[in-house]
């Protein structure tokens, strides 16, 4: 069996990037393809060894690594922030949930589910960078708040993508 050799248009196997997609992350799409089972591994792994320390007694080892991983954690909310972003344009075009959502029967389109949870985030990302001054672009959007407009989810997704290209390419910023 061949393996298969990830693309920009096939980052996994059957799994076809759109347009939109391969227009705002181009050959990134490989490398974002990566993150998705690097970020599950290593929260298990993160956790799994916060377990083992925190049984032990090792409370030297829990705060050195609780430590880490609020350093990690501006990292991680833009990988993830990327990853749903790349979700929620190769989907179809959809709106956003009302923000804080109520659950309806049907439950919620699943393009406007993906593209609020891309939104949110990245509103994350940008409420952190607020915080902490760790923007590499500026003009960061505010975080969003309850009733705001499809325009700022926009923007603050916006914000997360500018954040990623000033990350993998840092000469083109």
């Amino acid at each position: 069996m061949i393996p298969h050799r990830a693309s920009p248009a096939e980052p996994w196997p059957g799994w076809v990037t759109s347009r939109a997609a391969q227009a705002v992350y181009g050959e990134h799409l490989v490398r974002i393809s990566e993150l998705i089972p690097a970020l599950l591994y290593g929260h298990i792994m993160d956790r799994k060894d916060l377990a083992v320390a925190h049984e032990q007694g090792n409370q030297d080892r829990v705060l050195s690594a609780v430590r880490l991983q609020a350093m990690e954690y501006r990292d991680e909310l833009l990988e993830t922030a990327v990853v749903l972003d790349v979700l929620a344009l190769c989907h179809p075009p959809g709106g956003y949930l009302p923000w804080p959502y109520k659950e309806e029967p049907d439950g919620p389109d699943e393009a406007d589910e993906v593209r609020t949870d891309a939104s949110s985030v990245a509103s994350h990302l940008a409420e952190h960078d607020l915080r902490h001054g760790t923007s590499r672009t500026g003009d960061i959007p505010p975080p969003l708040k309850e009733g705001c407009t499809e325009a700022q989810r926009d923007a603050v997704r916006e914000y997360a993508r500018r954040e990623w290209r000033a990350r993998e390419d840092p000469k083109r910023v």
